[in-house]
């Protein structure tokens, strides 16, 4: 059994920065001594972690997590004492000596560090032939076309392969062997390099140790069809396990919270060099439980873009069931057809701000996937029953009605089974706009629990755009009595706290996002001596409503 020497440890722990190490995941801010944030191990509004550089620890005083740079990485990174030395070791560049170690385990030892080392030096090469040398011109000029500057493809270390045997000479000459070359996959049976005068994209592990390659067709004459070659499935390479972009995007991800997966690796690079940072490629294949289990330790907020055509739905689709079975909050950000983030990365913040919830989206693919309207139907209310109540819930709910035109009493059994053991019918607001569902059903809400009055009397009749609805607010907070126009509304909203089984925790979530719209339009016509005021109270009620995902 192989064990790290006591000096390998005491080394590491001698060169251990606490406070850059805990910023590449947490935001934080001098307080004197020490410096505090958001805490990464729990969800909080108000900063209660701290950290302490003088005596290299860290506390939260919400959840009483705290240690030191070591227990840090072990919580952040869900590993062992042996593995946070080694990542500690590796990001402050602390060469490790093992003892007691079987002669099978340190060769393996020394066959993935000798293939790491090649990878690297592999991927050099293949950035000096695109920057520095007349072969690499076609591809820089490609790069140009698709609107990619230098800086940012330097950046993600971006290179071009040759052909012929010119990798391969160059190793061998600086003593790797034909089985090393086979083992990294960068050569092929004959003995050419595997890439064939191909634009270069490596792949990292979330450390930044490069372990395979995805290669770019650029000549119609490539004697292989597929636009994108990845290098062979090895021990050190395995496309499944890595995102595309997350060595660099970690901090920014954890920083806020969320993480923009896009499909292709160019999408990546022309988002990051519009600015926008939380974001990583899939690499045109579904999300894996590997990926999203990386994912998993930076957020649990997950914004899907792929590409609109059948693939780029069917990736997203198979994509957003495994996180959500691993309890991620999806978003899915849809596209005009034809299109990519890369086409217009400037206005990609944009389309964030109004995402289809995963039940929505879900519920339009099994309507447009069924043979028939009973299909349809089936399929959607098989799904439908399967999840929790929330307002996402409802809204699928009532997308699925108007979908398939439901006679009311159909329309129930669409509802959380409680909640259709109570129901005598739901009511369809087919003829609804979005904004009138959202004030219909927070007044259903407090009818349903009227211990949330007080939250309507904070609202204000602003924070409702139906003269009948601000009437309502009024009767329930017992300031209106309610004429015969009014009773034929109250009706419905009684019916719907009953039938939709609006629970106290989504009623509460919908009278925020009341305030949150009112917010928002507020901002809009803010002058600038009030903008980060409104800003900051928006940013604030946005908090709020995620702590209920």
């Amino acid at each position: 059994m192989s064990r790290i020497k006591d000096s390998s440890i005491e080394a590491v722990k001698s060169a251990t920065e606490i406070l850059p190490l805990v910023e590449d995941y947490v935001r934080l801010r001098k307080a004197g001594g020490t410096y505090k944030g958001l805490c990464p191990f729990h969800q909080e509004n108000t900063p209660s972690f701290t950290v302490t550089p003088a005596r290299g620890t860290f506390k939260c005083f919400g959840c009483n997590e705290g240690g030191d740079a070591i227990a840090f990485v072990e919580k952040m990174e869900q590993v062992d004492f042996v593995g946070a030395i080694e990542a500690l070791a590796q990001r402050f560049g602390v060469q490790i000596e093992y003892e007691e170690i079987s002669p099978e385990a340190e060769q393996a030892r020394r066959r993935k560090e000798r293939l790491t080392q090649l990878m690297e030096r592999a991927t050099s090469f293949y950035e000096r032939v695109l920057w520095d040398s007349d072969q690499g011109a076609f591809a820089r000029e490609y790069l140009a076309s698709r609107g990619l500057g230098d800086e940012v493809c330097r950046q993600f270390r971006l290179g071009y392969a040759p052909g012929g045997p010119t990798l391969t000479r160059r190793a061998i000459q600086e003593g790797y062997t034909q089985e090393d070359l086979l083992a990294g996959g960068l050569v092929n049976r004959r003995g050419n390099d595997y890439f064939t005068r191909r634009l270069v994209f490596p792949l990292a592990d979330a450390r930044g140790a490069v372990r395979g390659f995805q290669a770019r067709k650029l000549y119609d004459d490539d004697p292989l069809p597929p636009k994108y070659v990845n290098s062979p499935e090895s021990d050190l390479f395995k496309k499944g396990d890595l995102l595309y972009g997350l060595d660099t995007a970690r901090q920014p991800i954890a920083k806020q919270d969320r993480a923009v997966v896009v499909e292709g690796n160019t999408d990546v690079l022309a988002l990051r060099q519009a600015g926008f940072e939380p974001v990583v490629a899939s690499m045109g294949t579904a999300l894996t439980e590997r990926q999203l289990r990386e994912l998993n330790r930076l957020t649990k907020r997950l914004f899907l873009c792929f590409d609109s055509d059948a693939a780029g739905q069917e990736a997203t689709l198979r994509g957003m069931e495994l996180a959500v079975k691993l309890g991620f909050t999806i978003r899915i950000v849809l596209l005009p057809a034809g299109t990519d983030p890369a086409d217009d990365p400037a206005t990609f913040e944009q389309r964030l701000q109004t995402p289809v919830s995963y039940p929505v989206h879900q519920v339009r693919l099994l309507n447009e996937r069924a043979i028939d309207k009973n299909a349809a139907s089936a399929a959607i209310q098989a799904f439908l029953n399967s999840l929790h109540d929330s307002p996402e819930h409802l809204d699928a709910r009532r997308l699925a009605a108007d979908l398939l035109d439901l006679p009311p009493e159909t329309q129930a059994a669409f509802a959380p089974q409680r909640a259709r053991s109570s129901a005598a019918s739901v009511i369809s607001p087919r003829l609804l706009g979005a904004g009138d569902r959202l004030e219909r059903s927070a007044l259903a809400g407090v009818a349903a629990h009227p211990k949330l009055t007080r939250y309507l009397e904070e609202l204000g009749p602003e924070h409702f755009d139906s003269e009948l609805h601000k009437r309502a607010r009024a009767h329930l907070l017992g300031q209106e009595a309610a004429d015969s126009e009014l009773t034929t509304l109250l009706a419905e909203i009684y019916a719907l706290s009953e039938t939709d089984d609006i629970t106290e925790e989504t009623a509460e979530q919908m009278l925020l996002r009341l305030r949150e719209r009112r917010l928002q339009r507020q901002l809009s016509d803010a002058q600038s001596d009030h903008f980060l005021e409104l800003q900051q109270r928006l940013a604030e009620v946005r908090t709020a409503i995620r702590e209920f995902a």
